[in-house]
């Protein structure tokens, strides 16, 4: 058993644990520019949190786009890879957090809607990948989020019970799957003006300020008082 009991804490990566938003928006502006849509920084703030897949068929559908989503998927990822495998930026406390629960022996999964390949990229290239060895992408699920399916699956992975389960998020979509599978929520709002929604607002710890809000200090005082009896 680890310092913090049987609690397992599950991370959402992107912008949760990197910050890989700036890389997502370019690849997308990019392919989406070859359609003829011009995508700012704040249409890109509506689709945070949301999988990549359902995001294309929802570009493909508002901007008629006649290319199947899997010829997208494959295109987008392409040009992501290339900027996550060039600079992907941890968040400092975030990182901190990790090897604190890795040495203190907390199991660990990082539960993702991104494709396999993107978060295998990204662990790799930022030295993430040895102390974070169970992963689960949206690829390997039935539903990406808001449902519960990939925290779930990270769940049944690390061997552990749901409500054991603490999860790191910074999207709502995200966070209303931790609630539907049973788990608890640590919520960081990537898009601090979203920190009002719901999902966020039902959280168990909900960080407003975001990443600038967010130390590895609270966050295990706040795992050391869950995992009490």
């Amino acid at each position: 058993m680890s310092n913090l009991g049987t609690i397992s804490v599950i991370f959402d990566l992107d912008g949760t644990l990197v910050d890989s938003e700036p890389n997502y928006y370019e690849a997308s502006r990019e392919l989406l520019a070859e359609h003829g849509v011009e995508y700012t920084w704040a249409d890109n703030e509506q689709y945070v949190g949301i999988g990549t897949q359902e995001t294309l068929a929802t570009w493909k559908h508002r901007y008629g786009i006649g290319v199947p989503v899997a010829e997208l998927l494959t295109e987008l990822d392409r040009r992501y890879l290339a900027l996550a495998r060039a600079d992907t930026h941890v968040f400092p406390e975030m990182r901190k957090l990790v090897e604190q629960l890795h040495g203190a022996g907390v199991p660990m999964a990082v539960a993702s809607g991104s494709s396999r390949a993107a978060i295998d990229a990204i662990l790799a290239g930022t030295g993430l990948d040895t102390l974070l060895t169970s992963v689960v992408s949206a690829d390997e699920v039935a539903r990406g989020k808001p449902a519960p399916d990939v925290f779930l699956a990270a769940a049944a992975l690390l061997g552990a019970e749901p409500a054991a389960c603490v999860v790191l998020e910074d999207a709502a979509p995200g966070a209303t799957a931790a609630h539907a599978a049973g788990m608890r929520c640590i919520a960081i709002p990537y898009v601090t003006a979203h920190a009002d929604a719901p999902a966020f607002t039902a959280a168990d710890l909900l960080l407003r300020g975001g990443q600038a809000e967010f130390t590895a200090r609270a966050a295990w005082d706040y795992l050391a008082s869950v995992s009490r009896p």
